[in-house]
């Protein structure tokens, strides 16, 4: 099969689970891009920031749109970031590339982890209460993760967003997209050289299906229970993970 076919599938799987999840989709973009499409660990986290910041840029202004996005607060947030995702992007090139695979396939694990345990409402700050310091914390992690492994970390951002600055779930969803653009694009600024050696030929119709992909995930969560994709694609990346850190140890 092409590499052109597979990266057109590989991005609308992703998409898709953006689309229908909200979070979590931009995880299988490495993985796909390294064991489908053969990018080394560091190209394709490279290529990762690349699609994670053209789809998120897109989903933020359908949820701009919509009055869904906090721009003040998710800009502090953000800013927090900018530092450690641009720092962070530095090292990813100079890691060994066993230690970046390990290191995503514990993440990636993470995520999985994450969405299979049991729903629960989440427990929010009064109005007033959340704490800047922990905000400053919790957005430089994101931003070192982001810039580290090249996924956008929507999984965590929103709950983050819920649980810290006290954001209703939709305000969460539409401003940690601002927050994930902010620090892929951080990121990518560090590895300009890089970038100059990326396959345009397959990371543009990765990206283009991975934005139409969006676009019919959301038509699919109106259709089938929420829950069930989320276990779904929780237990198919935990597989991924595991298969990662395998090949990393071996």
């Amino acid at each position: 099969m092409s590499a052109l076919i597979l990266a057109l599938i590989a991005g609308a799987v992703v998409g898709l689970a953006l689309g229908a999840l909200g979070g979590g989709g931009s995880v299988l973009a490495v993985p796909a891009l390294i064991y489908l499409l053969g990018f080394t660990p560091a190209a394709a986290t490279t290529a990762s920031l690349i699609i994670v910041t053209a789809t998120s840029l897109t989903a933020l202004y359908a949820h701009a749109r919509t009055g869904d996005v906090r721009w003040k607060a998710g800009a502090l947030f953000a800013a927090a970031g900018f530092l450690p995702a641009a720092a962070a992007g530095t090292a990813a090139s100079r890691l060994p590339q066993p230690v970046l695979t390990a290191a995503f396939a514990a993440v990636a694990a993470l995520a999985a982890v994450t969405m299979l345990r049991p729903g629960r409402a989440a427990t929010r700050p009064a109005a007033g209460e959340a704490r800047p310091a922990k905000a400053a914390g919790t957005g430089a992690g994101l931003g070192a993760l982001t810039g580290l492994l090249g996924v956008g970390g929507g999984f965590l951002a929103v709950p983050a967003l819920v649980t810290v600055l006290a954001f209703e779930m939709q305000a969460a969803v539409g401003t940690s997209l601002l927050v994930i653009s902010a620090n892929a694009l951080a990121s990518l600024a560090t590895r300009g050289a890089t970038t100059a050696g990326v396959d345009w030929a397959v990371i543009g119709p990765f990206t283009g299906a991975a934005i139409l992909g969006a676009w019919d995930g959301k038509r699919l969560a109106a259709k089938v229970s929420g829950t069930l994709l989320q276990r779904t694609f929780a237990v198919a990346l935990l597989a991924v993970a595991a298969f990662m850190l395998v090949d990393a140890l071996t």
